[in-house]
């Protein structure tokens, strides 16, 4: 097939990129404007997600996507092809005509891109609300949460708001629950609200809830983070808010975000002011794939990228199963030496 009809098919799945994710990526789910998922070749799991609302060509087409965790990328054929394993692309082809002769959407989906490019901002718009509506953790069970979790710092976190009551159902057929909650602000580089992440919390603030799915997030997300104070020349990222905080406990003065997954920390947008990225990495295959892609993306803007590694699964852990002063000798080591004096906080 010539380069110039590869391009047309690949544009023409794009136009119904989220169907292609239902039936080749069914492990997955949709996120805002993204498809997530384990790899191309449908394992469940977060760290790649694939664009479903973009232009109809370059890097923001729809039906582009990016793995965190390897570093692959590629567009909606590939995922046809590894999905299905096929090698031969006539094979390849052929899948993707046979899949675009079915019906999609269906009669009840007729305006399916409508409803994707309206979707992020109804969810933008309900996750102000929410945050809204929630109050300051002092005193609350979000405190006690963190407190458990070794997390005494709780300086600059204005991003988080405590929720008594927040709204919970396990799937779309099962009753709504109420649990206690943090709800953590989602932000752009502008610090506006663009979605928000929620933490459904036991009552006692000992730890999360008894549910499934105690972490959700809603509204635009990619690109953005929970984040605590303004970043300058200098700033940390990491996936998890209590990883991001723990470090907060040692580097009390260094703005830091917090990107809710490996997938949006590998995707996180930097100040224009950023002159060195500390890269809060989880130990884990798909922490070192994001580790690898943030590394790649600063070089390539002219930022210095360093690498701040847990000596357990990640800094939380650390620092609940460490200690404090272990956990500060070990990021100690790790820092630029002229941010040592700037930014590491006094032991005692």
């Amino acid at each position: 097939m010539p380069r110039r009809d590869a391009s047309e098919l690949a544009h023409r799945l794009g136009r119904q990129a989220e169907a292609v994710c239902r039936h080749y990526l069914s492990n997955g789910h949709r996120e805002g404007r993204y498809w997530l998922v384990g790899d191309v070749r449908n394992t469940p799991g977060r760290s790649m997600f694939v664009r479903l609302v973009g232009s109809q060509s370059g890097k923001g087409a729809a039906g582009k996507w990016t793995d965190a965790a390897t570093g692959e990328h590629g567009d909606l054929l590939d995922i046809i092809r590894e999905s299905r394993g096929l090698s031969d692309f006539r094979d390849v082809a052929h899948e993707a005509i046979t899949f675009l002769g079915l019906p999609h959407p269906g009669p009840e989906q007729t305006s399916m891109r409508s409803k994707l490019l309206a979707a992020p901002s109804e969810m933008s718009e309900k996750a102000r609300r929410l945050f809204a509506m929630s109050q300051p953790i002092a005193g609350t069970v979000v405190e006690a949460y963190l407190h458990n979790r070794s997390i005494a710092a709780l300086h600059g976190t204005g991003s988080l708001r405590f929720h008594p009551r927040c709204y919970y159902r396990p799937d779309e057929q099962a009753p709504t629950e109420t649990w206690p909650a943090m709800v953590a602000s989602v932000t752009d580089l502008d610090g506006h609200l663009t979605g928000v992440h929620r933490t459904w919390l036991d009552p006692s603030g000992r730890g999360k809830a008894p549910v499934s799915t105690p972490r959700r997030a809603m509204g635009d997300l990619l690109g953005h983070a929970v984040r605590f104070g303004l970043p300058g020349d200098v700033m940390a990222g990491g996936e998890g808010i209590e990883t991001v905080l723990s470090l907060r406990c040692i580097l009390p003065d260094m703005a830091m975000a917090a990107a809710l997954s490996a997938a949006h920390l590998a995707a996180m947008l930097f100040p224009l002011t950023l002159r060195r990225l500390y890269i809060v990495r989880d130990a884990d295959p798909a922490g070192n794939g994001a580790r690898d892609t943030l590394i790649e993306r600063a070089n390539a803007a002219g930022i210095e990228p360093v690498v701040l590694s847990p000596a357990l699964g990640d800094l939380n852990e650390d620092l609940c199963t460490l200690g404090l002063d272990a956990v500060r000798a070990a990021v100690r080591v790790q820092l630029a030496p002229q941010d040592i004096a700037r930014f590491m906080a006094v032991a005692g």
